[in-house]
């Protein structure tokens, strides 16, 4: 079964180029380009077998992570940070990092806050931040792992210019 690879944007396949590129050499993978958000997500991956292996990659956000630091997405949930109440940490698989380590990138390991909103602040650190991998866990495929690429420090224009080729956001 081919590994179905999720970026949110055209602009984001150099991502997979510059550091998976077996994902574009091998027949093994194939790319689906979802949109950004949860609507898009959901509308995308609604018809896509629970059982298909996906590899999400794409540009996140972090309040302290260098800009360029590449994280393993380990675990993921909802960020929301102007209310509190129970809701589940969501676990991915890491098979990621041996395709990282055998592109010799050493990446860094650490939780995705998936948000509706570009986050522009926060209080959580070693942390990465974006808009579509929580939704995507929460439709329950079994096999799931992520790459986020560190765009900015919470600062829209940063992410604007370090993912120069992935369509503007509007204000």
């Amino acid at each position: 079964m081919k590994t179905l690879v999720l970026i949110a944007e055209e602009g984001e396949r150099k991502l997979l180029a510059q550091y998976l590129p077996q994902c574009e050499t091998s027949s093994d993978y194939e790319v689906l380009v979802t949109g950004v958000g949860a609507l898009n997500i959901v509308r995308s991956l609604r018809d896509v077998p629970r059982d298909t292996p996906l590899l999400n990659i794409g540009y996140a956000g972090s309040a302290n992570f260098a800009i360029g630091s590449v994280v393993c997405v380990n675990e993921v949930s909802l960020h929301h940070p102007n209310v509190t109440y129970n809701e589940p940490t969501l676990h991915l698989s890491t098979d990621a990092l041996k395709m990282l380590k055998d592109n010799d990138i050493e990446p860094l390991e650490a939780k995705c806050y998936s948000s509706c909103d570009f986050v522009l602040q926060s209080p959580y650190k070693n942390c990465v931040f974006d808009m579509e991998l929580a939704y995507i866990a929460a439709l329950g495929f079994e096999r799931l792992c992520s790459v986020k690429i560190v765009s900015d420090n919470l600062s829209l224009h940063d992410y604007r210019e370090f993912g120069s080729g992935v369509e503007s956001t509007q204000n």
